[in-house]
């Protein structure tokens, strides 16, 4: 969960809105977590949604990641454990994640990742609508 928590409290950046963050150079919306995707392909399906949160499965195999994106206030919690790299406004870094850490999240301006291991990496994480 420490590891967890670690990538999390860098990139809670405040309450993000439901209509998405601006990129900083095109000024263009963000796409979200689940509209995001990798190299044209999705990494998140929707699993559960209702009006107040939404439930997404996000999977990355290894050399897989996220392209920019922002999540509004959510939880997260590794179904599959690995090493991921991030990158957001405070820099980019390695973490390793274990299967079963969790964190929460008051929201993410913008990060982008991609599976740098030798795992597939797995996450569900329940939105905030």
């Amino acid at each position: 969960m420490r590891n967890l928590l670690t990538i999390a409290a860098p990139l809670a950046a405040g309450a993000i809105l439901a209509a998405g963050a601006q990129a900083e150079d095109t000024k263009e919306p963000l796409p979200s977590a689940l509209e995001a995707g990798w190299n044209g392909e999705k990494v998140c399906e929707l699993r559960h949604q209702t009006d107040t949160h939404r439930v997404l499965r996000c999977t990355f195999p290894p050399g897989v990641g996220h392209e920019r994106h922002y999540h509004p206030a959510h939880y997260g919690y590794a179904l599959s454990g690995g090493t991921m790299q991030l990158t957001s406004e405070s820099g980019t870094r390695t973490a390793t994640l274990e299967t079963g850490s969790d964190y929460s999240s008051d929201g993410t301006e913008w990060h982008e990742v991609v599976n740098v291991g030798e795992t597939t990496v797995t996450y569900l994480i329940v939105e905030e609508l």
